[in-house]
């Protein structure tokens, strides 16, 4: 047990449990609540307990909040995002080639969790989304950046700015597969099409480049 002191009251919660049988415990409950929360947007902690077969105590041993499991949830996805950005783009030398895979492959993983990305929207906040995904957006800026040095990419966007366009154009794609207006078959193909375009690629080079991409 830990004191905690908020609002000037000195209140006793539990320390995180560690050890084998407790990491085991927490994947279970991340496993757990991530399908219950994409099943049921508003399922309780008391539902989540339920649905890994533990007790309530022993979520809240791992998370004391709902809140605090969802944003572990978040910080997983941005992890398994920045690690599909870096194999997608791994061994690519043309920056556009190296965009549209990276943006496929990301994508493999952001249609997979674009629904915990609109409910995260309403307990970790976009900025901490966004701060969350900050190497991830480094990485998009060198390669940017590599893209417009070579005349690959042409922008009169710096690329930082090109960057954030970048990614609020994947969360608005997102939120159009959600919302029924884009068929989720199609929408790795545009989001590697849309981010390819807006980074001043031709048409022409920009359908090429991302069939041969698809193909791989």
């Amino acid at each position: 047990m830990h004191a905690a002191v908020q609002n000037g009251a000195v209140n006793a919660t539990p320390a995180a449990p560690s050890g084998g049988r407790a990491d085991a415990n927490r994947r279970r409950i991340m496993e757990v609540a991530f399908a219950e929360l994409l099943r049921d947007p508003d399922a309780s902690m008391d539902q989540i307990a339920r649905a890994a077969g533990v007790v309530r105590r022993t979520v809240y041993g791992h998370f004391p909040s709902r809140d605090a499991l969802i944003a572990a949830l978040v910080d997983e996805a941005a992890q398994t995002v920045a690690d599909a950005h870096r194999e997608g783009r791994e061994g690519v030398a043309d920056p556009a080639e190296a965009l549209a895979r990276a943006t496929l492959a990301v994508w493999e993983i952001a249609d997979r969790y674009r629904l915990l990305v609109a409910l995260a929207q309403r307990s970790v906040t976009m900025a901490g989304i966004k701060l969350r995904l900050a190497p991830v957006r480094k990485e998009c800026v060198d390669l940017l950046q590599l893209g417009l040095g070579q005349g690959v990419f042409t922008s009169p966007l710096p690329p930082a700015a090109l960057a954030y366009v970048h990614e609020q154009s994947l969360f608005g794609l997102m939120e159009a597969v959600n919302e029924g207006a884009l068929p989720a078959s199609e929408a790795g193909r545009s989001a590697a099409t849309t981010l390819l375009l807006s980074a001043g690629v031709p048409a022409g080079r920009t359908a090429e480049v991302v069939a041969e991409a698809l193909d791989r």
